[in-house]
């Protein structure tokens, strides 16, 4: 039997917690007989939620944790004021190296400050980015940072690009990824100061594929597979590309069922339109991990339902079989001996 990989999953955080929570961790341990998860939560709770489903039981077990830290608390003061809660015991059972992963769909900023806190950076790390799949006409890209440093230095961005590389190339499959910073214009000269900063020490990385800046509209046609960019911008992209996709396909749905002619060519197109749609699913690339830490940390939208949830516990396996956190470190020191 393969070696199990041991995810900790926080099943009182997100909007749809614990119901859309367990129902994925359910599917993912049927759908990939590698996964252990352990359900971090309320025990009471979740196994009332987990009597509904059959499933191999020595690959779910449920670990109690009373307290439950809500999207609205202060992240530091949460953090150390709720030793028992979902999200710091799950982070716990990584850092203390019972799990190899932990995911949660509940507060980004208490998961962010816990992961780096708790679990720790990887020595040589300054700052770990989060890191989504968004999907684009290609395929999907890598969009880092998109919410832990707002006030991100050149340095950082340069280690994001290593970092995104090697996610692209071992967790996707990419050979080669290519690397675009995220700018105004496509000039090397424009951007704000960090840009023109950065741009010219990404120029000079040997061991990423730089291909220079990326306009906000050239991202959805995939233009570069890891987008670079400090968390501000990062976030209000990857808010507006979910934005617009969520109206676009209410407005495709509204105008196939206006009249009885669009219905009938509804009928029709039903089946190519599923799968289109399907492609431009955020959901189906799992979580957003934050990179550059001493164990894996991700986190799945607050909306996050079973889908969901089960893509991100078998990313996981991915991410740990190709010892992603291991490629990090080595490529975080390897430059900083380059360099003395």
């Amino acid at each position: 039997m393969a070696e199990l990989v041991r995810v900790a999953v926080d099943a009182m955080g997100g909007d749809n917690a614990p119901t859309e929570i367990i129902k994925g961790v359910v599917e993912a341990v049927h759908a990939d007989e590698r996964v252990k998860v352990f359900l971090v939560g309320q025990e009471d709770v979740v196994k009332k939620e987990l009597a509904a489903y059959s499933y191999p039981a020595e690959r779910i077990e449920v670990v109690h944790a009373s307290e439950v830290i809500e999207t609205g608390e202060p992240p530091v003061n949460a953090i150390r004021g709720k030793k028992d809660s979902s999200i710091v015991k799950g982070l716990g059972l990584v850092k203390n190296g019972e799990c190899d992963a932990f995911v949660s769909a509940g507060s980004t900023g208490a998961v962010l400050v816990g992961g780096q806190v708790l679990v720790g950076r990887a020595k040589g790390v300054e700052r770990p980015p989060l890191a989504p799949l968004i999907p684009t006409e290609n395929g999907c890209s890598l969009l880092i940072d998109c919410g832990a440093n707002v006030d991100a230095r050149p340095s950082q961005l340069v280690q994001f690009a290593r970092m995104g590389s090697i996610y692209m190339e071992n967790v996707m499959g990419v050979k080669n990824p290519t690397v675009a910073i995220v700018n105004i214009g496509v000039e090397e000269e424009k951007g704000n100061a960090l840009v023109k900063e950065t741009y010219p020490m990404l120029k000079e990385c040997k061991d990423i594929n730089f291909i220079g800046s990326v306009e906000a509209r050239e991202i959805p046609h995939g233009q570069a597979d890891v987008i670079v960019t400090e968390a501000f911008s990062g976030n209000v992209i990857l808010k507006l590309y979910e934005g617009v996709g969520a109206v676009l396909i209410s407005k495709v749905k509204e105008g196939l069922m206006s009249t009885l002619r669009s219905k009938i060519g509804a009928l029709l197109i039903k089946p190519a339109l599923k799968t289109t749609l399907k492609s431009f699913d955020a959901s189906e690339y799992g979580g957003a991990p934050l990179l550059g830490l001493n164990g894996l940390v991700v986190k799945t939208h607050g909306s996050s339902k079973a889908k969901e949830v089960s893509n991100t516990l078998i990313q996981c396996v991915t991410f740990k079989k190709q010892k992603i956190n291991e490629k990090i470190k080595e490529s975080i020191q390897s430059e900083q001996k380059s360099a003395e």
